[in-house]
């Protein structure tokens, strides 16, 4: 071969080599592919990084929505328990309801009514039924009513207030506007449209005039003077029931229409005139307080003064008793308890009879 001819051939070989080179790396329509593969590639990725913050975010409301339901929940549980006008006496009687609904009013003072109640759960039960859609709106009130006599058998009763209560409580003091007048406290539920729920009534109440003898407001002071408490309350009206006899028999501990000792011996005999003999005893619990506390003496309020000082006067049954005496804060954030244990053991001696000749 001539040296022209090498060097053509050379020369040829040399421009073949890139066009056969590019088409190894790729042709357009391949580096097209791998380009629309690079786009559908981050177009997935895309799409895979959204439905995992989207599933992120629907966990999160899923979470919130839970806690909030179970917020609500317990919201609604705690307003359905003070809802229930027969929790106390539910808890204090082991589930056990009370043997009927009463509702008793006993005079304080001119200005103060002292009111106490049982409820049964089955009674509320058919309050419940009865209000039906309006159960959830309902409130447990006392109403305060007013009874005026026109001079014969028939009475009106005029609503003066309404005073919101729980099912925590049994026990409330109300304050009456007026001295010398009559009163009946009524229990049940209202709701927002008007509608009154009724679950008991009290007896008929008669406070007294003012600028009488100022009672503590404590039940053991009932003790000292229950005749008065008993009559002012309405205990000897004819239309009254055994209930307010009941509640003060079972606050004082003992019967009201028998004495408190058994009397003993047959020294007296039918000629003679009874020799009539009894003891007892009571005890005074002074204290002082933070005028703006909550003070109790086993479970009932006691009064205090404007300085915070009280004083209790508390029938002594012959017996032991625990009285636990508790002064709160008003936030109730500070409490403080002072147990006093005491212990009266009464012994009654046989009697002692003479004849008159030894007199």
């Amino acid at each position: 071969m001539r040296k022209e001819q090498l060097v053509k051939a050379l020369l040829k070989q040399a421009r073949s080599k890139p066009r056969s080179g590019s088409r190894k790396r790729g042709s357009p329509k391949t580096l097209g592919k791998t380009a629309l593969t690079k786009k559908t590639v981050a177009r997935k990725l895309s799409r895979t990084g959204n439905n995992t913050s989207r599933s992120t975010a629907t966990n999160k409301t899923t979470v919130s929505e839970s806690r909030i339901a179970r917020q609500i929940r317990q919201d609604r549980q705690q307003q359905e328990s003070l809802k229930n006008l027969a929790l106390i006496n539910s808890l204090e009687r082991g589930g056990n309801d009370p043997e009927q609904d009463r509702v008793i009013a006993i005079v304080r003072d001119a200005y103060w009514i002292q009111v106490y109640w049982e409820v049964s759960k089955s009674t509320v039960a058919r309050a419940k039924v009865a209000l039906v859609d309006r159960w959830h709106t309902a409130r447990p009130v006392l109403r305060v009513l007013n009874v005026v006599n026109d001079g014969s058998t028939n009475s009106t009763e005029n609503i003066i207030r309404e005073i919101p209560v729980h099912g925590g409580v049994r026990n409330w003091f109300i304050d009456v506007p007026e001295p010398s007048m009559s009163y009946r406290i009524a229990i049940g539920y209202a709701t927002d449209d008007g509608k009154f729920h009724l679950v008991a009534k009290s007896n008929c109440v008669t406070t007294p005039a003012p600028n009488t003898d100022s009672f503590d407001h404590n039940w053991a002071d009932i003790a000292d003077d229950f005749k008065k408490f008993y009559a002012l309350s309405g205990g000897y009206a004819k239309t009254t029931t055994n209930d307010l006899q009941q509640v003060f028999e079972e606050k004082l501990r003992r019967p009201m229409n028998q004495p408190e000792f058994v009397r003993l011996g047959n020294g007296v005999n039918n000629g003679f005139h009874c020799f009539d003999f009894e003891v007892d005893a009571h005890m005074v619990i002074q204290g002082v307080a933070d005028p703006n506390a909550n003070v109790t003496l086993a479970g009932e309020p006691v009064k205090l003064e404007n300085d915070g000082t009280f004083s209790v006067k508390i029938n002594l049954p012959d017996r032991r008793q625990i009285l636990p005496i508790v002064a709160a804060s008003r936030d109730g954030t500070q409490q403080r308890t002072t147990v006093l244990a005491i212990e009266r053991n009464t012994k009654v001696m046989e009697p002692v009879t003479r004849d008159l000749d030894e007199v």
